[in-house]
This record gives C-alpha cells, structure tokens and sequence, in this order.
C-alpha cells in the first residue's frame, strides 16, 4: 500500500456513507485515487467532496479490478456478502460497518481505542462493531483493564438516525402529527419503542444480542455476563446508554473519574450539582464517547453505574471506520 491508500467508499450515498466523506475531510484523511460506489438507483449522480466531482460508480463484479487499496463498505449486510470477498480478492481491505462479518472468528471486530491489535491480524475484512456496543466499550475497555468485569446490563436509549434516513423522517413526519410509518411498528413521535431489529426465539432482539456478543469478542472475554435491553427514542441523533456494571475488584470512585477521563476517546462530565452530564444534543457531531453520572451501585458488591451517549452516525459508525483506516495507513509506510 502507497502512503497515500488508494480509496473506495461503498453505499456513499447513505446516511453513513456521506459522513465517511465528511469525517475522512475532517481529519484530513489522505489518500490518493477516491473511488464512490453505490447501487445502481445512484450510479451517474455526482457528489461533490473537497471541491471536486465524483461520479458515482455502480457497485459490480468489476468494481475493485482498478487499485483499491481500502474500501469502507456502508451498504448493507447482504451487499456486504456478497462484494466485500471482491473487494479483497482485488487488493483492498475492507473496513465493513454492517453486521455480516462482526461475529466470524476469522474477521477482527475493532474499536481503536480499545483492541487497536487485531487489525494486525485482519484477513482482508475487518468489521466496525455495533454502533451501541462501539460507545458502550470505550468506557469499559479502562475499567476491564483496571478491575475486571463480572457482569454488564445495558440500557439503550438509541436515536432514530441509527435507522437512516427512514428513521429520521419517522420522527420528522410524527412531529407534525402524522401516525404513518416507514422504519418502525409504531409512530416514534412520542413514544419509546424497545424494539430495535427483529426479535429472536429468546425473547431478545438481534441488536440487544448483538451488543451482548460483541462486547465479549472486542474485550477478548466470553465469562463476562451481559444482559441488554435497546429501546429507540424520538431523539434525532447520538445515542445514550446506562451502563450497571459488576467489577470483580473493590474500587475508588474519584479513582474510576479520573481513570475514565485519562481513557483515550472520553470525555468525563460529570456534575450533577450543576446539572452536568452527558446529553445527546451535546455528543451531535462530535467524535468523543461521554460520560457522567458515575456511582456506586450499592445494591452489589463493587458495583457501578455510568451514562454514556455518543454521536452513533459518527463515532458510532463512520468515524470508527476512518479511524481502522488511519490504522492501517500508518501500518503500511
């Protein structure tokens, strides 16, 4: 791989897709060729990015004959099947933000901050984790390290951008009292929906299994307990999450403060006097994980709780995705 990756941003279209662009731009990303793919619904249209026109290509067979040296998928799971192998059979390491690849064994699941590692050990495909588990795990990554975990329940309060432009326009159209649907069962506007993804014969959904497994493959640990419940919210974006969490050593609670706001990629707010703590409106648009409300949970041993909310379009996906990327350019020089 050249110093300067040759690059291919697949479903550049979408929600996810357009930040990748936007994010890569932002942290000055660089790259020599710049490749934008899509279905054939987009091909032909142009997108303008630094100054300069792309045409959108059609994603096909032939796509990655041309030098790609990373590709960031954002369009699907089964676009991901099926083009990612394409993709590395022609030279490219794929950065996939769907869930198609997070839980095989030969596929690194990868939050930089956390498990920076397994990308050395990447196949040609690595997988950008849940953008729920992604947040969640930057916090727990210091205190796993620190303290070990016994035990983890999350609560999610997830924002209707993690549905793409049909959950905005849910909220957008149940705001002016419309009761149509085009994301969700139910109208958003107003309502608490614990019901995100399908549910499964265990009475869990897949995004509350899919916070579950990922978080014990990125911290490497299949004895931690997870339990989770994910509800959609009518916010419009960034994610919150309570976190109750059951270390298995005794702990100081200014010493986990000071350990979580010294963790790369958090942010400690935490002030509850004066009403500081972490709100979605705040974590809009930014790349760092917040959190706040940090205390003991007195109802077990060694027991604590946390709130943390983040941008999920961000770091919650793309930027988490830019940040492989950042990785495996500095591998290769």
């Amino acid at each position: 791989m050249d110093k300067k990756p040759n690059l291919a941003i697949v479903g550049a279209t979408g929600l996810v897709g357009s930040t990748f662009l936007q994010v890569i731009e932002e942290r000055g990303f660089p790259f020599g060729s710049l490749h934008i793919m899509a279905s054939a619904k987009s091909a032909g249209k142009t997108v303008t990015f630094m100054g300069k026109g792309y045409v959108v290509e059609e994603l096909t067979e032939r796509s990655f004959d041309k030098p790609v040296d990373i590709a960031l998928f954002s369009a699907g799971g089964e676009v991901s099947k099926e083009f990612a192998p394409v993709a590395v059979r022609g030279g490219a390491i794929v950065v996939d933000n769907s869930s198609a690849w997070r839980m095989d064994e030969n596929v690194p699941l990868v939050v930089p901050e956390v498990n920076p590692g397994d990308i050395l050990w990447n196949k040609g495909i690595i997988a950008n984790p849940n953008c729920s588990t992604i947040q969640a795990v930057v916090c727990l990554k210091p205190l796993y390290d620190r303290y070990g975990i016994k035990r983890v329940v999350f609560s999610t309060y997830q924002a209707v951008s993690g549905s793409g432009v049909k959950g905005i326009a849910d909220l957008e159209n149940g705001l002016t009292g419309s009761v149509e649907t085009t994301a969700y069962a139910h109208p958003i506007a107003g309502n608490c929906l614990p019901h995100i993804d399908a549910f499964l014969e265990n009475g869990y959904t897949k995004e509350e299994m899919k916070m579950i497994n990922e978080t014990r493959k990125i911290l490497g640990d299949g004895s931690i307990a997870i339990t989770a419940t994910t509800v959609r919210v009518p916010v419009f974006n960034s994610h919150s999450e309570s976190l109750n969490v059951e270390l298995k050593k005794p702990f100081d609670i200014e010493e986990v403060k000071a350990l979580l706001a010294s963790s790369p990629g958090v942010v400690l707010k935490d002030d509850p006097e004066n009403s500081v703590y972490p709100l979605a409106r705040d974590a809009s648009g930014r790349d760092e994980v917040f959190v706040g409300r940090v205390r003991r949970d007195f109802s077990v041993e060694n027991g604590l709780n946390l709130w943390v909310v983040a941008d999920n379009v961000r770091k919650g996906a793309a930027t988490n995705a830019v940040q492989i990327a950042e990785v495996l350019a500095k591998q290769a020089q």
